[in-house]
């Protein structure tokens, strides 16, 4: 049988609920940053296993449309409707699911080869961020993901690039940016052959 017949799922629901069940769990408040690390872990683990995918893409293990159908699957899985726990944990989770719109964006963007290389990604933040004002939100997620398609092809974002955002749904999709960028400095292992199962 044909190795591309095994399908091995990159990301479950049991392991999305599994976060939820941790978070619920922790007691978390939005004044207590040490709690708030949960959030952070459960966003790194999604985005591990979207960096997988895009590395399997890479090697040609995957194509271009079984690439695509993967992200989808962990994008539907984890931007479901989550019922609500208690305020607190409700805005983080939200906020969560915000950022990884920007995750799975930059993913669509950089397998469909829908972005230009560009050594400005400052430009591109400035270009989301005037979107987002005249609320053209299609053009801000666009300019988004192309900054995360970037990233994923090897350009370097600067930190001053993500300082002094002002609040929006930008900001929040460019901090799931700032997951990618920190899971490919920090961790090589997502580009293992077989995603963990945690």
């Amino acid at each position: 049988m044909p190795e591309s017949k095994f399908v091995i799922p990159f990301y479950t629901e049991e392991r999305w609920q599994n976060w939820i069940n941790k978070v619920k769990e922790s007691g978390f408040k939005l004044d207590d940053q040490e709690k708030g690390a949960i959030f952070v872990y459960m966003e790194d683990d999604v985005v591990l296993s979207c960096l997988k995918i895009i590395a399997k893409y890479d090697k040609n293990s995957l194509s271009k449309d079984d690439a695509l159908g993967h992200i989808a699957q962990v994008k539907e899985i984890v931007l479901y409707k989550i019922e609500p726990i208690n305020e607190d944990i409700d805005i983080m989770l939200e906020s969560t699911q915000l950022s990884m719109m920007g995750v799975f964006a930059s993913c669509e963007c950089y397998i469909e080869k829908a972005f230009e290389k560009t050594g400005s990604l400052g430009k591109l933040i400035k270009s989301a961020l005037k979107a987002e004002k005249e609320e053209n939100m299609g053009a801000a997620l666009g300019n988004v993901a192309e900054i995360g398609a970037n990233i994923l092809a090897g350009k370097k974002l600067k930190d001053k690039d993500l300082e002094d955002l002002p609040e929006g749904l930008v900001a929040e999709w460019l901090d799931g940016i700032d997951s990618i960028r920190a899971a490919m400095v920090g961790d090589s292992s997502y580009k293992d052959d077989e995603p963990d199962e945690g």
